[in-house]
């Protein structure tokens, strides 16, 4: 919803003109499943640092399982190949280190937030006007979920 917003924003009254570009469309969706699955990657994280530190989740590992079954769901309703191998990739690469005692209190969106203001088809001059403004938006928009989860685990208890 945010990329598309963005889009929106950026183009003005253009907008419907340019989504009926095929070309312009099919880098929207390029975008789309790299911008979802970086979300994706940051919110299982901060879902399961949450649980874990908050609600003594004792096993964050089922994180993996989650995140890998939400991906192939994706894969299957026709996320983008590249997009599916680079989240994977990442998920991994991040999956190795993260720390699931502070994740989820330390920036956890910060690169869905990026993934957004890089993989947004608008022109880089453009964009570097929009820096600010894109990333605070996004990170607005996950204040929201995190206020949410937050709600709605308040009985939660893994015991």
């Amino acid at each position: 919803m945010t990329l598309y917003g963005y889009l929106k924003t950026r183009m003005g009254a253009k907008h419907v003109l340019m989504f009926e570009d095929k070309e312009f469309l099919n880098s929207i969706n390029i975008a789309k499943w790299h911008v979802y699955s970086a979300s994706l990657i940051d919110c299982t994280f901060f879902c399961f640092s949450y649980l874990y530190k908050e609600k003594n989740l004792s096993n964050p590992s089922q994180a993996n399982k989650i995140f890998f079954e939400i991906l192939n769901n994706e894969k299957v309703n026709g996320m983008n190949i590249d997009a599916y191998e680079a989240a994977t990739k990442e998920f991994n690469s991040r999956y190795q280190n993260v720390n699931w005692t502070n994740y989820y209190n330390s920036n956890p969106f910060e690169k869905s937030s990026n993934a957004l203001y890089n993989w947004a088809p608008i022109a880089d001059e453009l964009k570097k006007l929009d820096k600010k403004i894109v990333l605070n938006s996004m990170l607005l928009k996950w204040n929201n979920v995190q206020i949410d989860f937050k709600r709605l685990t308040e009985k939660f208890n893994s015991n």
